[in-house]
């Protein structure tokens, strides 16, 4: 297929295991539910379960303001994954939509330790799943969301569960045998269908087919845009981009002349945004160290209320230059330790999720896998999260070094994908 000007995809996932708890304790035994029908492929004309109309009443504050949630634990997380040695690309919306959708099942002390860990208030918190409509709401690019539900056959769900994960999250739910290859491959179909290709799937990395496995759940984003103004392919040359380690090596620079776009210069570094589409609501903000700065030193004070200071703290200014290495990244990392790091080791250990089933289970494992693009047209993104329960002019700006990057939603200042380029041949 031929690759769309601008693209972005993510996706995380996770799995549970069945733990040692009594089929019938916990609130809610007696209202339980099998996640759909024993077949591990739906029909082919199955969508999306009836959603509540949550977009309309998602006030701007109210988006603001779980934004800003996703923001802070997207670079809280960042912090545990990047020390600027390295290649990092991370999809914060991502994580913690799929993360939002494991602490609706939570309770208790694991319920507490969840929500502290993604800044939110409440366990089933309705403003993550329209914030998830309220950004795919745009013709300027592409952007969509899919969150999907497996469990295994006869293993009981809470109605109120299932009701809250379909109507917030627009989750499709079924049963299926978690121990059988076939179930991992229509998993992996699923990941390939809702990234258009470009992660090839995420169940061997979430060690299905497992028998013990009791739930796996999923998110996948996938963003396509073009660059407002396009870099010129002619004017794109190889040369030398300096690595993390201070070696060189030569990588194809693009080069954007005499543009007006909007620049700020903050505390060792600065921060260039480039928009995408007509109305530039979408923007890439390259956070590019000053020459007597790295990204190490970058990456030790970047949080959520540093980045928001800069942008807002943009503004138009004539450039005579802009470079900016073209570069195709695939990656991927498991995320518990970084998870209990950051205060979520009750999920992880015997946590209780008696909300989600009467069935005893605990986190297992959460994946997130991702992938970006970036040429003269645009750029091109995907990434998965999965989870499992066992149960002026003249001026230049040349990105010749390592550096930082987001992809941002102005409209609700929400950060869809962040990370760091040390080498552009990935």
């Amino acid at each position: 297929m031929s690759l769309p000007r601008l693209a972005a995809a993510l996706l995380a996932g996770c799995l549970l295991l069945a733990g040692c708890g009594s089929d019938t304790d916990g609130p809610g035994a007696g209202s339980t539910a099998t996640a759909g029908p024993e077949t591990t492929t739906p029909p082919a004309d199955a969508g999306p379960a009836p959603r509540i109309d949550v977009v309309a009443d998602l006030a701007p504050a109210d988006a603001g303001s779980v934004g800003a949630a996703v923001n802070a634990f997207g670079f809280d997380l960042l912090g545990q994954l990047a020390d600027g040695s390295q290649n990092t690309v991370t999809s914060p919306v991502s994580v913690a939509s799929l993360l939002a959708m494991v602490l609706a099942g939570a309770g208790g002390d694991t319920a507490a330790a969840m929500a502290g860990v993604l800044h939110l208030d409440d366990a089933r918190d309705v403003r993550v799943g329209a914030l998830l409509d309220r950004l795919a709401d745009t013709d300027d690019v592409t952007l969509s969301t899919a969150n999907a539900i497996w469990a295994r056959e006869g293993f009981q769900l809470e109605d109120g569960y299932l009701s809250f994960v379909r109507d917030s999250f627009g989750a499709t739910a079924e049963e299926a045998d978690l121990g059988a290859q076939d179930t991992a491959d229509d998993i992996d179909a699923w990941v390939r269908e809702h990234t258009e290709e470009r992660i090839d799937g995420i169940a061997a990395d979430l060690g299905l087919p497992d028998p013990q496995a009791a739930v796996v759940l999923l998110n996948a984003v996938y963003f396509l845009g073009t660059w407002t103004t396009e870099f010129d392919p002619a004017a794109t040359q190889d040369e030398a981009f300096t690595l993390a380690d201070d070696s060189t090596a030569d990588v194809p620079l693009m080069y954007l002349r005499d543009q007006e776009l909007e620049l700020v210069q903050r505390d060792g570094y600065r921060m260039l945004r480039l928009p995408y589409g007509q109305d530039g609501r979408y923007g890439m903000e390259i956070l590019l160290p000053d020459a007597d700065s790295t990204l190490p030193q970058l990456l030790a004070t970047l949080d959520a209320a540093e980045w928001a200071d800069a942008v807002a703290g943009l503004a138009p200014q004539e450039l005579g230059t802009v470079v900016l290495p073209r570069f195709e990244l695939a990656w991927d990392a498991e995320l518990t330790a970084a998870l209990t790091a950051l205060g979520m080791g009750p999920a992880f250990q015997g946590g209780d999720f008696r909300p989600m089933s009467p069935h005893g289970q605990t986190l297992d494992t959460v994946v997130h896998k991702t992938y970006i693009r970036v040429d003269e047209a645009g750029t091109e993104a995907a990434a998965v999260t999965g989870g499992m329960t066992r149960t002026s002019a003249g001026e230049s700006f040349r990105a010749d070094r390592p550096f930082a990057f987001t992809i941002s939603d102005r409209e609700t200042g929400t950060v869809v994908f962040l990370g760091t380029v040390t080498d552009p041949r990935g």
